[in-house]
């Protein structure tokens, strides 16, 4: 029987964690979880033209209203700057997967609820040290 949970012994790319109790429910795959939000964040990254070390989308240099443009460009560098920093914390999430450590508090060291890691994936604290930062 799969034991859910993110830390502790591992099968293949699901985390399982000792501590709690068999049940008849699927164990989580986490490494699923992250790799899909990887590619939804490197897609939406190339959507904005910043795959590939590019800058940004190109924009035509005759057109009439470069005021808005330059607005258009500076939502879309804001915007491209918090998925990247979402894609490191992803990429760090896969870290701590290969090297054992995922799924617990990088404040208590306590056991991320399971739950909450379904939802954000790449979360490094418990709900309680969340609500502190």
């Amino acid at each position: 029987m799969p034991i859910r949970g993110p830390v502790g012994a591992r099968t293949g790319n699901i985390a399982r964690m000792p501590s709690d109790a068999p049940t008849d429910a699927p164990a989580t795959d986490y490494r699923n979880l992250l790799q899909l939000e990887q590619a939804q964040l490197v897609a939406e990254l190339s959507e904005l033209g910043f795959d590939d070390g590019k800058t940004g989308l190109d924009y035509d240099a005759n057109f009439a209203d470069t005021s808005q443009v330059t607005a258009e460009r500076g939502e879309a560098e804001a915007l491209a700057g918090k998925l990247k920093d979402t894609l490191e914390e992803v990429h760090a999430a896969i870290g701590r997967l290969d090297s054992g450590t995922y799924g617990t508090c990088e404040a208590c060291g306590v056991a991320i609820n399971p739950a909450r890691l379904e939802a954000m994936p790449a979360s490094r604290f418990c709900i309680d040290h969340a609500n502190r930062s």
